[in-house]
């Protein structure tokens, strides 16, 4: 990084670059480098460990197709246990949701918390001070291997497969979050863009399947995360959930009395619909 650019490098050969038109937070925490800067396209940015994780201009597209694809493929959610998310993003799509009794939040690291309660107040519009949500400051995977609470709906909003976001890829993680799962519950992850972390859906297919009854993949097109479809991993062992009509969808929608940027009832119909180079990894396994 240069005083005037950031240049992403999650992949060998490839990047995107930014520029930096003012540098509003630069910190190195005990887990990661934490940069938060504004952006003339993208407002502002935060990047972990020189990968940006979130903007102001586009993470409504994430948010909303992470918590209310499954929200409203359940029906019935009551609770809900967010895996990372510092940013406060996840927390306010799934709180919007009246029906929703309680939502535990873990981050590793609470300085993420801090700092994007401060520079990003968006993300989180006062989210973490909903009386049923519940901040926990702890690694993830020890978590999901030792809580005795059990939820509806696990959103691994984690970081990419690097750092201290690769052990939330790992089967021990996987286990762990099964364990925790109520009967019928459903549990999602980001997997990457696809076209460049091909491998990454294969590996998280492999360690999913002999898990969950349904595992399958759904997508959606960010911008901040170059080269292609965001991936999110499904999980759950009740496969009608996948197969809910765009009717039904429809009803759930309008019951639930949210208002959405990017997602409605027919891109949750077409999401699971995978491109033929995915299913073609997909289907040796």
């Amino acid at each position: 990084m240069t005083t005037t650019t950031f240049v992403e490098k999650l992949h060998d050969g490839y990047g995107q670059s930014f520029s930096v038109d003012e540098m509003l937070f630069e910190h190195r925490t005990e887990h990661q480098e934490l940069l938060i800067f504004r952006n003339a396209t993208f407002g502002r940015v935060m990047a972990l460990d020189g990968i940006v994780q979130t903007t102001e201009r586009d993470e409504f597209i994430y948010h909303e197709m992470m918590t209310h694809v499954p929200l409203l493929a359940h029906g019935h959610v009551k609770s809900v246990l967010i895996i990372g998310g510092g940013d406060g993003g996840m927390l306010r799509e799934v709180l919007r949701h009246p029906g929703v009794e309680s939502v535990t939040q873990v981050e590793i690291d609470g300085a993420v918390i801090d700092m994007c309660r401060r520079y990003l107040p968006g993300h989180s519009d006062g989210a973490f001070d909903d009386p049923r949500a519940k901040i926990v400051i702890a690694d993830g995977v020890d978590y999901v291997r030792d809580c005795d609470q059990q939820y509806d709906l696990i959103i691994s909003d984690c970081t990419d497969p690097v750092g201290p976001g690769e052990v939330l890829f790992t089967s021990a993680f996987y286990e762990g979050c099964k364990r925790c799962l109520n009967a019928g519950g459903v549990f999602v992850a980001q997997n990457g863009v696809a076209f460049l972390q091909l491998a990454e859906v294969v590996t998280t297919r492999q360690r999913l399947s002999p898990l969950f009854a349904d595992q399958s993949f759904y997508c959606a097109a960010v911008p901040t995360y170059a080269g292609g479809l965001m991936t999110f991993a499904w999980a759950s062992d009740d496969p009608s959930l996948r197969q809910i009509s765009v009717d039904e969808v429809m009803r759930r929608y309008e019951a639930s009395g949210i208002r959405t940027r990017y997602y409605n009832p027919q891109i949750h119909a077409g999401c699971f619909a995978l491109p033929q180079y995915i299913l073609d990894a997909l289907s040796d396994i």
